[in-house]
């Protein structure tokens, strides 16, 4: 199968166009600058003018991974309008464009930000659940999904929407990739006393699990949370970088108001949100209707990160 994947040199379309080789396909790699990757096609950017005619042919499959992605001090004077214009706008032009080539199935990487950004405990986010996006970023995910839907009605064109959370893996950066700095540098922790619980997902784990809805026919107009299957408090994260790493983890107790006050003068209260908070996601949906397992442990999937960012 022919299969388009956009942002195919992103963190996660580099390791997806690799595995579709592997898997029998034919990987065209949907770039918007020239970067070398066999195969490529150049789109430029990606907005409502966009055209995928000639990029489109003879692809019986789409992966759209490219967008805008979540900032965390966005410095754009309308943030929102500009997550519209690539994650809406830009998506929705594809589509029109892709069912108008004969793509039978639209594979769409939103995000689990539109469920919302935390979950009370016991209570994961699941796809029955309402939307509540908190952001320019989880809207303009929202927005793409709903004017996808339309458009698979109105063509007839297959659409999945996966969901992930936070993605980790080798090249990982921001948050995740200064945790494991501070792990390895052996720097004290004040994190012992956080009980939480996040869902996360390997990039092993979240390709294969796009290389399914790809294939399988059960995934066609369904939406899907994914992660590892293994939720993790901090604690538990840091403590498993740490043992990847050969180290031991230097977590101290600290009363965790003490935390929140040089966070909010550093205006730095959204990060511990997200290390504090939780945030868990219900993967039941795809082991049931398409019998998919992750197939890489989290303590491998740790490993595999240590293993890249130390060799």
């Amino acid at each position: 199968m022919k299969v388009l994947v956009t942002g195919a040199n992103g963190f996660v379309g580099r390791t997806l166009c690799a595995w579709l080789l592997k898997t029998g396909h034919e990987a065209v790699p949907g770039v918007r600058r020239e970067y070398g990757m066999r195969g490529e096609a150049v789109v430029g950017d990606i907005d409502a003018a966009t055209h995928w005619a000639e990029t489109l042919e003879g692809c019986q499959a789409l992966v759209h991974l490219a967008a805008r992605v979540h900032v965390m001090r966005d410095t754009a004077a309308d943030p929102l309008e500009e997550f519209r214009r690539t994650n809406v706008a830009g998506t929705l032009n594809l589509a029109r464009q892709a069912a108008a080539a004969g793509v039978r199935r639209f594979v769409f990487i939103s995000s689990v930000k539109v469920n919302g950004e935390s979950t009370l405990p016991g209570r994961p986010f699941t796809e029955r659940d309402a939307p509540a996006p908190q952001d320019a970023y989880g809207l303009s995910k929202l927005e793409a999904e709903l004017g996808l839907r339309a458009i698979a009605q109105e063509t007839g064109m297959e659409l999945v929407v996966i969901r992930p959370p936070l993605v980790y893996g080798p090249g990982v950066r921001a948050n995740f990739r200064a945790l494991m700095r501070a792990v390895a540098r052996g720097l004290p922790l004040p994190l012992a006393a956080v009980d939480n619980r996040r869902s996360l997902v390997g990039l092993d784990n979240l390709v294969d699990f796009i290389v399914t809805c790809i294939d399988h026919p059960s995934a066609a107009h369904e939406i899907f949370l994914v992660s590892d299957g293994e939720d993790l408090s901090t604690p538990g994260l840091i403590r498993g970088l740490a043992q990847a790493m050969g180290r031991s983890p230097r977590l101290f107790r600290l009363p965790l108001w003490m935390l929140w006050i040089p966070a909010a003068l550093l205006g730095r209260r959204a990060t511990l949100e997200r290390v504090c908070g939780s945030l868990q996601v219900d993967i039941s949906k795809a082991r049931t209707i398409l019998g998919w397992h992750p197939p890489v442990p989290v303590s491998e999937g740790l490993a595999q990160v240590v293993r890249h960012h130390t060799s």
